[in-house]
């Protein structure tokens, strides 16, 4: 069926109200209240606080820049025995030395080397600035009593005090709040402004177009409708071509992610132990959108230099050919998300209306590597050496992003280094939609989308610029 701009501009108009409508409802929670979290880093040398037993007190001041706490986290022990008793756990607000939240647990249900969770039921109210602390108290004799652990780090948070006295450490803890997110009290204004930018832009093609003027819109429109069944020709080859002459054929696309997976979930919950929860969705998760970035990007590398007889001879948009590749890859990569699925389905992790937010990521990852393919795919034709030089910076990349393992592990000052790795968050937004049920918190989608459209900006910037001297180096 063949659409004019006119009701292509209406339906992208139609899309768009139902996209934000459908938005808010399935992320109203997320939009409203952003989470803030303050945790303690376990990487450095963990000490002790001594056999919490009867009559002893230890007491962590602390302040949560957040509209309310919802949990408290401690990194417990047990001396690896079996203790008998009660660990009372309170909040305490200083100011008034008023008891605001009390739990009292089964020294049998201590973790040895792990985290005792306190999650709140009631949160706690506008506890934004005030100076509360965590008070632990228990009944256990010695010999028969828990600890928690403290580290030297001050820098992080007030001074511990042991039965009324002040040390030199610190407890090692962690904490969970929300606050008023400024995004879900304008979300409307927001979608109503975004909205008149949105239909402003494609009324100015319109009028563009009834004038017969030429902008870069309608060049790009025009480009893929009058090459559309090249680029779908280019798309269907690249896809066949990779299981030429394969016995499973397109299964591969199946099993590649589930044989990946399975072996790292042995060596990585059998060998190294990991305690990542639901481990093989966290796992597979990080496979799947890892190697279609992978997959898309060294095809693209190739786009140019591997259709060098096609180039100079026929005419047509030279971006369609890396666009080509990370299209074809995406069937790959949709095939992929369905072996996902049915792990989700064996671990019992529930599906939520969440879901519903994967295609957002999905387009952000696909424009990201279109960007990336442009890039890659100009410089192989100037510089053969990209292909080797790719090789290794593709390394590198995969172990810079949490794939088979927990972001807890990299160090405090290195995170926001860490965090400046694109797929890094393209994947934590895909586990939070996937794994939390929920959705991500906004300013993850304004990442994400940056992300995409600064690489496809860069990319098509660097190709439209080198394209011209393609054919005398190809």
């Amino acid at each position: 069926m063949n659409i004019n701009l006119k009701q292509g501009c209406i339906l992208i108009m139609l899309a768009y109200i139902l996209i934000a409508s459908s938005f808010y409802l399935i992320a109203k929670e997320q939009l409203i209240y952003s989470v803030v979290s303050k945790e303690m880093s376990t990487s450095e040398q963990l000490l002790p606080v001594g056999e919490i037993v009867e009559g002893m007190t230890v007491v962590q001041p602390f302040i949560l820049n957040a509209d309310t706490l919802e949990s408290v986290s401690l990194y417990t022990a047990t001396y690896d025995r079996m203790n008998v008793g009660e660990l009372t756990v309170q909040i305490i607000d200083l100011s008034t030395t008023f008891v605001l939240r009390e739990k009292v647990f089964d020294l049998t249900s201590i973790p040895n080397s792990g985290l005792l969770e306190i999650s709140l039921e009631n949160p706690i109210q506008d506890v934004n600035g005030k100076l509360l602390a965590i008070k632990l108290t228990s009944n256990g004799e010695k010999g028969n009593a828990v600890t928690v652990w403290q580290k030297n780090d001050l820098s992080q948070g007030q001074t511990l005090l042991i039965n009324g006295y002040p040390t030199d450490k610190i407890l090692c803890f962690s904490l969970i709040g929300r606050s008023l997110s400024w995004v879900g009290q304008y979300y409307f204004h927001l979608a109503l402004l975004t909205g008149i930018s949105l239909g402003s832009y494609l009324l100015r093609l319109m009028m563009a177009k009834k004038k017969g003027q030429i902008c870069l819109g309608l060049r790009v429109i025009d480009a893929f409708v009058k090459y559309r069944f090249l680029l779908s020709q280019l798309i269907s080859r690249d896809f066949k071509t990779k299981y030429r002459r394969s016995v499973l054929g397109i299964f591969w696309s199946f099993f590649n992610p589930l044989l990946t997976m399975t072996v790292q979930y042995i060596v990585f919950s059998t060998l190294f132990k990991t305690d990542i929860p639901n481990f093989p969705v966290y796992l597979l998760i990080g496979i799947v959108f890892f190697s279609f970035f992978l997959e898309s990007t060294s095809m693209s590398l190739m786009s140019i230099v591997g259709n060098a007889n096609l180039i100079t001879k026929v005419y047509m948009p030279k971006y369609i050919y890396p666009v080509s590749r990370v299209l074809s890859s995406s069937i790959n990569f949709l095939l992929a998300m369905i072996p996902l699925l049915i792990v989700v389905v064996f671990t019992k992790t529930p599906f939520t209306s969440a879901y519903l937010l994967l295609p957002f990521i999905i387009v952000c990852l696909v424009v990201f590597c279109m960007g990336m393919g442009m890039l890659l795919s100009a410089a192989m034709v100037y510089f053969r050496d990209t292909q080797f030089i790719w090789s290794v910076l593709s390394m590198l990349w995969m172990y810079s992003t949490p794939i088979f393992y927990p972001v807890s592990i990299i160090p405090e000052k290195f995170m926001l280094l860490y965090k400046i790795n694109p797929l890094y968050h393209f994947i934590d937004f895909s586990r939070v939609v996937i794994m939390q049920g929920v959705s991500p918190e906004p300013q993850a989608y304004l990442i994400c989308a940056a992300y995409a459209v600064i690489m496809l900006l860069i990319g098509g910037l660097i190709f439209n610029t080198t394209q011209n001297g393609f054919v005398m180096h190809i």
